[in-house]
């Protein structure tokens, strides 16, 4: 029988790198020259790693789709990332809003995938995002979540198992609920 790995699946822009808001709205980079990886993100990701947890970006990135930033470019930004932080795979749809694909989320089609390539056992792992569609993806792969609380001006659809200010306090909450049987799903 095969054991399965506990994960822990980022959202990308607001969670490890920087967005840009406006009007309450987050906004991803456009240019290679915006994408600044958050201060916080390398001590995170390699305390998470340390503790035997596969890292997985589950990224959406409808502006390729929408036709407003190549696809090299966000593949430029992923590249940076990695070399950065001791990231396992990052998961991205390119899709538009409208596309009615499986992997967009709150759909939770890119953890699902993951998942299976990584052999992850869902209810052992963890999503970390900045909006409520992370959220509902984690809980829709029956992952347990924690938003990022960023004061975006946007409708709150779903109630995350625990809400923070800042990556470190999210995995704090994380390491110190990691082995807790009683709040597996």
């Amino acid at each position: 029988m095969q054991v399965l790995q506990p994960a822990i699946f980022f959202d990308r822009d607001g969670v490890l790198n920087r967005t840009f808001v406006r009007n309450g709205k987050p906004y991803a980079p456009r240019h290679l020259a915006d994408f600044e990886i958050v201060p916080e993100a390398e001590g995170v990701a390699s305390t998470l790693k340390r503790e035997g947890f596969q890292l997985i970006v589950v990224t959406n990135q409808p502006d390729v789709g929408n036709g407003l930033v190549p696809q090299e470019t966000v593949e430029a930004m992923n590249r940076q990332m990695l070399q950065t932080l001791p990231i396992d795979h990052v998961e991205v749809c390119f899709h538009s809003q409208t596309a009615g694909c499986n992997c967009r989320k709150p759909a939770p089609g890119m953890l699902l995938k993951a998942a299976r390539k990584f052999g992850i056992g869902l209810g052992a792992s963890f999503l970390i995002g900045d909006r409520h569609s992370d959220i509902e993806a984690g809980q829709r792969a029956g992952c347990r979540t924690v938003l990022i609380e960023r004061g975006y001006r946007e409708p709150v659809t779903t109630e995350p198992d625990f809400t923070t200010r800042s990556l470190q306090g999210a995995s704090e909450w994380i390491l110190s609920h990691h082995s807790d049987p009683a709040h597996r799903r």
